[in-house]
């Protein structure tokens, strides 16, 4: 059984190097660059709207589970619309901030090389995500974070909440990355992102006859034949 699912991964990465082969180097450049704006466009477009992260529950950022006790506390005792204000500050600051991320991915994909896209191409079905992830993550987290930092300031969320989560995390109570409440915001606004851009990749991949560009179809139709 092992030999012939060997055989099976031979015969499908063989098959894939021959459809790409009788593609030309710009033709496969061009499409998955295509691919990827398209992408990028459709993730920052979603999530940078009213109740882009608040409304989608794979993406919602909750309040960090260390005052996870604290929410229930408040519920308990009639403060509920407090614990909710909370947990929609933090995402309309993440709705803000992921506009910043799109400048960043497209100069990824402008700088994406040759051996990039074919690696790209023949990777997993998130291999463009990883590749966002390796070469513009750090960038990202910088440019949401005065963003984030402004949104929670306006209601002074991370002034209260570091006043009394740093000591805490000092002493080991709570996880140091908890710590700062811009930064625990920031990078789960950064997760949430590349969640859904995993998500429209892997639409184009399982679907490019039902992308648009007939490059697009093309391209990523090959690895399909």
């Amino acid at each position: 059984m092992r030999k012939i699912l060997a055989c099976c991964c031979l015969i499908a990465v063989s098959g894939w190097a021959s459809d790409l082969s009788s593609l030309s180097d710009k033709e496969v450049g061009r499409g998955l660059k295509e691919a990827l704006v398209q992408g990028v466009g459709k993730a920052v477009g979603q999530l940078s709207v009213a109740d882009g992260f608040l409304g989608n529950p794979k993406v919602k950022i909750p309040l960090p589970p260390s005052i996870a006790k604290a929410e229930k506390l408040l519920r308990d005792f009639g403060m509920g619309d407090y614990a909710d204000q909370l947990v929609t500050t933090m995402n309309r600051a993440a709705e803000s901030a992921v506009t910043e991320a799109k400048p960043i991915l497209l100069e990824g994909v402008k700088q994406m090389t040759l051996a990039d896209a074919k690696g790209i191409l023949t990777g997993p079905e998130d291999s463009a995500t990883q590749y966002f992830r390796k070469t513009s993550g750090e960038a990202i987290v910088q440019k949401f974070l005065p963003k984030v930092k402004a949104a929670t300031a306006r209601v002074k969320l991370a002034e209260h909440y570091n006043r009394l989560a740093r000591p805490a995390a000092q002493f080991g109570l709570i996880d140091k990355k908890e710590a700062d409440l811009d930064q625990y915001v920031t990078q789960k606004a950064v997760d949430g992102l590349f969640l859904v851009i995993a998500e429209q990749e892997k639409a184009i991949r399982a679907d490019p006859v039902g992308q648009a560009s007939k490059l697009l179809k093309k391209v990523f139709g090959a690895l399909r034949s």
